[in-house]
C-alpha cells in the first residue's frame, strides 16, 4: 500500500491552491459550436484537428460517457469494445494487439506524450487506470509517417480534459471483491489566463490466484497523479504542460523450471516475487498564431523516464532503465479557395532514447546505450466543401543505428447527402527493434541480436458507414489488409535468440461496428471483429479470428440514473507453451469466453451518485496467455461526487 500512502498526500497537498481558484463555464473543445460534430485531434501533425468524419483511416472514440456508464477502471478492458483489438493481460504487463500486429506496433499516447517504455519497447496497459472525465481514441492502421517508428498497427491516445474544458471538483471512490479499492480525484479550473486540472487515481487489490494450477494471490498496487496547464496571456500565444507519475507494484509469479515435475512451463506459486515500475512524463509546448491564425508554429519538448526493478525472495533480481528525450517543431499553413480548405504542414521531430540494464549480479553490461533519430514530416490536409476530404504525409527517418526509411500515409472520405460516407486509407509503418531485443540477456537462455533490422509493414482499407434517422443510427464496415516484412521472432536452440524472418506475414480482416440511440433512455453499440493474421505460413499466436462486444444503456428520466450491461467475446486463439524441456514451445489452444458486467448508478442529489457493478458476471473461466490465470465474478460499489 506504500503507493496508496504517496499517491493520496500529492493530491492532498495540492488541495488547498485548487479550491482557491475560479472555476469556468462547460466549453468543451470537442464539440463545434454549430452541432456535437467530434473532433479528433490523433493522427495529424497540425495544430488544427480534423472532424472524425473527414478521416479516411479507421477511428473509434471511447467518450467520458462510455467510460463512466461502463464503470471503467483499467482502460484496457474498454479497448475491447473497440473493433480490431485484441487484449492480453498479465500481472507486470498488459498487451494490447491492433489488427493483428504486435504489442509493440502500437503507439501509445498520453495528453500527446509517447509513453512507451524506451527498454522494453512498448507500454504496459495494467498501469492506466481511467481519470474522470478522460476519453480515448483508437486510430487503427499504419500511422509512421506521422509518428515514426512504433506507428504499425495504430495509435491509442489517453486524452485527459483541460481545467478550462472540465473545470470544477470531482471524486469517486469504491471498493469490494478481493480487498480492492479504486479512487480517483480532480481538481480544476481557471485563473485568469491559467487553467489547471490535476488529477490522481489509485487502484489497490490483494488480487487473485494467477497460477492455473496456484493458491498465491496476486496483489496490485497502481497509481497516477498528473498536472495539465495552460497559460494564454494573449489570442495568439499559448503554453502548455503536462507533467506525470504512474508507479506500479505487483505481485507476479515464475513458470515452472522443474523438469521432472508434470507442471513443468506451468505458471506456479512463487512467493514473495514482485516487480515495481516507475515513470515520470513531461511535456512542455508553446503554440503562436500568425495572420489571423491562419499560420501556426508549436515547438514541444518531452520526456519519458522509467525504471522497472523485479524482486524474487524480496532480492532485487533484475531492472532497467529508460530515457526519451524528444523535441519538435511543427507549423502549419491553412489557406482557403473554391470551396476548398487546404492545410500545409511541416514537423521535425529530434529524438534520444536512453537505455540501460541495470542487472544487479554484475554479470551483464550496465553500461549506457542510445539511438538517435531525426524526423521530417510533409502533410497536407483539403476539406472540399461540406462532404469530401483528403490528406497525403510523408516521413523521412534519419537514424544513427539503423537504415533512414521513408514511409507515407494517403486517406479520403466522401459524404452522400444520403448519409453515406465511403472511405478509404493506405500507408507504410516501421518499428526499430527495441533495447531488449538488440542486447537483452537473460538467464542463460535467451541473448539479443544487434543485427536485427527495423520491420516494415503496408497496409491498405476501404470502409462505408451510414447513418439513418438523423444520425439516430450508425452503422459501418470495413475491410483491411496489411504486409509485414523483415518481422522479428525468436529463434529457438540451445539459446533463444530473436532474427528477422525473411518471410511477409500477413493480416486481414473485417470490422463492422453498429450504434443506434431511442429516444432518451436507450442506447445500444455493437462491434464485431474477422482478423486472419499468419506468419512464416502459420497462425499469429494470441491473435482471435472472431472478437465482439455488445454493449446496452438504459438512462432514467432526468438522467436519474441508469444500468449498462456490457458483454465482450474472445474467440479461441493459439499460443506458445514452453512445457518441453527443450524450451521449444509447443503450440496450444485457448478457449474462447464471453466476459459480461452488468452496472447501475443512480443519482441521489445533483452532486452525489452512487453505483455499483459485477464484472466476469457469468464466471467465465479464461485464459489470455497460457496458463495465467484471471479474476472470476467480483461484485464492486461505491459513489461519486462533483463540486
Amino acid at each position: 500500500m506504500k503507493i496508496a500512502i504517496r499517491t493520496l498526500l500529492l493530491a492532498t497537498a495540492a488541495v488547498p491552491s485548487a479550491l482557491s481558484a475560479q472555476t469556468a463555464s462547460d466549453t468543451s473543445s470537442d464539440k463545434k459550436a454549430n452541432g456535437d460534430e467530434t473532433i479528433i485531434v490523433t493522427g495529424t501533425r497540425s495544430a488544427e484537428p480534423l472532424p472524425a468524419d473527414r478521416i479516411g483511416g479507421s477511428i473509434t472514440v471511447l467518450d467520458e460517457t462510455a467510460l463512466k456508464r461502463r464503470q471503467v477502471r483499467y482502460i484496457s478492458d474498454v479497448l475491447r469494445d473497440v473493433p480490431g483489438i485484441a487484449v492480453g493481460r498479465v500481472p507486470g504487463q498488459t498487451q494490447i494487439r491492433i489488427r493483428g500486429a504486435e504489442a509493440n506496433h502500437t503507439l501509445v499516447l498520453i495528453d500527446g506524450i509517447e509513453v512507451s517504455d524506451p527498454f522494453v519497447g512498448e507500454f504496459d496497459f495494467g498501469g492506466l487506470i481511467a481519470d474522470n472525465a478522460a476519453r480515448v481514441e483508437v486510430l487503427r492502421g499504419q500511422q509512421s509517417a506521422i509518428y515514426g517508428s512504433d506507428a504499425i498497427g495504430g495509435v491509442i491516445h489517453y486524452i485527459t480534459p483541460t481545467g478550462r474544458e472540465a473545470p470544477g471538483i470531482s471524486a469517486r471512490i469504491d471498493g469490494g471483491s478481493f480487498a480492492t479499492v479504486n479512487t480517483a480525484v480532480r481538481l480544476a479550473g481557471v485563473e485568469g489566463t491559467i487553467d489547471y486540472a490535476l488529477s490522481a487515481t489509485l487502484n489497490s487489490t490483494d488480487g487473485t490466484p494467477g497460477a492455473r494450477v496456484g493458491t498465491r494471490d496476486l496483489a496490485n498496487d497502481t497509481g497516477a497523479l498528473s498536472l495539465k496547464a495552460n497559460w494564454r496571456p494573449s489570442e495568439t500565444f499559448r503554453l502548455t504542460g503536462v507533467v506525470r507519475y504512474g508507479r506500479t507494484e505487483a505481485e507476479f509469479n515464475n513458470s515452472d523450471n522443474d523438469f521432472a515435475s508434470p507442471t513443468f512451463g506451468f505458471q506456479i506459486d512463487t512467493p514473495d516475487n514482485e516487480v515495481e515500475n516507475e515513470a515520470i512524463y513531461g511535456l512542455l509546448r508553446g503554440e503562436l498564431d500568425l495572420l489571423d491564425g491562419d499560420w501556426t508554429h508549436r515547438l514541444t519538448g518531452q520526456i519519458v523516464d522509467t525504471t522497472r526493478d523485479g524482486f524474487s525472495a524480496e532480492v532485487r533480481s533484475y531492472g532497467s532503465e529508460g530515457q526519451r528525450l524528444k523535441g519538435s517543431y511543427e507549423t502549419t499553413m491553412r489557406f482557403d479557395g473554391a470551396g476548398v480548405q487546404h492545410r500545409l504542414t511541416g514537423a521535425v521531430d529530434v529524438e534520444r532514447e536512453r537505455f540501460r540494464n541495470t542487472d544487479p549480479s554484475g554479470f551483464l553490461f550496465s553500461g549506457q546505450r542510445q539511438i538517435n533519430n531525426v524526423g521530417f514530416v510533409a502533410q497536407y490536409d483539403a476539406l472540399i466543401g461540406d462532404n469530401a476530404s483528403f490528406g497525403a504525409s510523408i516521413r523521412r527517418d534519419d537514424n544513427d543505428r539503423f537504415a533512414d526509411t521513408t514511409t507515407y500515409r494517403l486517406h479520403g472520405s466522401y459524404r452522400f447527402d444520403t448519409g453515406t460516407r465511403l472511405r478509404a486509407a493506405a500507408g507504410s509503418g516501421v518499428k526499430n527493434p527495441g533495447f531488449y531485443e538488440l542486447f537483452g540477456l537473460f538467464d542463460g537462455r535467451f541473448i539479443g541480436n544487434p543485427d536485427l533490422e527495423p520491420e516494415r509493414s503496408e497496409g491498405w482499407e476501404v470502409g462505408v458507414e451510414q447513418e439513418l434517422a438523423q444520425g439516430a443510427a450508425t452503422f459501418g464496415l470495413t475491410y483491411f489488409e496489411s504486409d509485414l516484412e523483415q518481422e522479428i521472432f525468436t529463434l529457438y536452440s540451445t539459446v533463444a535468440t530473436p532474427a528477422n524472418r525473411d518471410t511477409i506475414s500477413t493480416q486481414s480482416g473485417v470490422e463492422a461496428f453498429a450504434q443506434t440511440r431511442f429516444g432518451d433512455a436507450w442506447t445500444l453499440n455493437a462491434t464485431y471483429t474477422y482478423l486472419r493474421a499468419r506468419e512464416n505460413g502459420g497462425r499469429e499466436i494470441r491473435r482471435p479470428a472472431h472478437t465482439a462486444s455488445f454493449a446496452v444503456d438504459w438512462r432514467a428520466p432526468a438522467d436519474k440514473g441508469g444500468v449498462s450491461l456490457v458483454a465482450r467475446y474472445n474467440g479461441e486463439s493459439d499460443d506458445d507453451a514452453f512445457i518441453d524441456p527443450s524450451f521449444i514451445p509447443v503450440r496450444v489452444q485457448l478457449d474462447d469466453y464471453v466476459l459480461v458486467n452488468l452496472n447501475a448508478d443512480v443519482k441521489v442529489s445533483g452532486r452525489i451518485d452512487l453505483f455499483g457493478r459485477v464484472e466476469n458476471l457469468a464466471d467465465a473461466d479464461y485464459e489470455d496467455v497460457f496458463s495465467f490465470e484471471t479474476p472470476g465474478r467480483s461484485f464492486y460499489v461505491g459513489a461519486r461526487a462533483r463540486f
